[in-house]
């Protein structure tokens, strides 16, 4: 079942006698490749008005650096927002996935846990030893075989995917 929601929908509802066990969000790692990302896109742009500097006044020399910084500060500001509140919610009765698409869209993605046929995940390989690369994919199926719940950049997929199985088993 999907379900858009609008304007910032942070509150999930839950059913009579439902509890949230736990809630997942991306890894912090992923986010550095974005914030990096960005900032290589923002140096074309200083760049550039540092290059026709001389021909400008001063005034709008400070001016286009200016909006020029405001406006990667929003893209950042924007890309940090829907990073962190993607969400992957555990309850005792299903497994929720919100998934923001802009910051004022979102889906919510859901399954019940009895429905759950299988899940897989990918990881890093032999970094994810290490908890700085523990991060992966983490895919949920039901019993139509189509992927439910994708939850990329997720930490330690393999211990999602155990805590699903063992919530499921109760």
């Amino acid at each position: 079942m999907v379900t858009n929601y609008s304007y910032f929908s942070l509150q999930m509802h839950l059913r009579e006698a439902e509890k949230v066990l736990k809630v997942y969000h991306h890894h912090p790692t992923p986010f550095l490749k974005i914030l990096f990302k960005i900032m290589v896109g923002t140096f074309p742009f200083f760049l550039l008005v540092y290059l026709f500097g001389p021909s400008m006044p001063t005034d709008v020399y400070i001016w286009a650096h200016i909006a020029i910084f405001v406006l990667f500060a929003l893209i950042t500001i924007n890309s940090s927002l829907i990073y962190w509140l993607d969400r992957l919610i555990v309850t005792n009765q299903r497994v929720v996935f919100v998934d923001w698409q802009f910051l004022t869209i979102s889906k919510e993605y859901e399954t019940e846990l009895d429905d759950i046929q299988d899940i897989h995940t990918k990881e890093r390989g032999i970094l994810a030893v290490f908890r700085i690369f523990d991060y992966g994919i983490f895919y949920l199926q039901t019993a139509s075989h189509t992927t439910i719940i994708e939850f990329t950049d997720a930490p330690d997929p393999e211990g999602i995917r155990q805590f699903v199985y063992s919530v499921r088993k109760n």
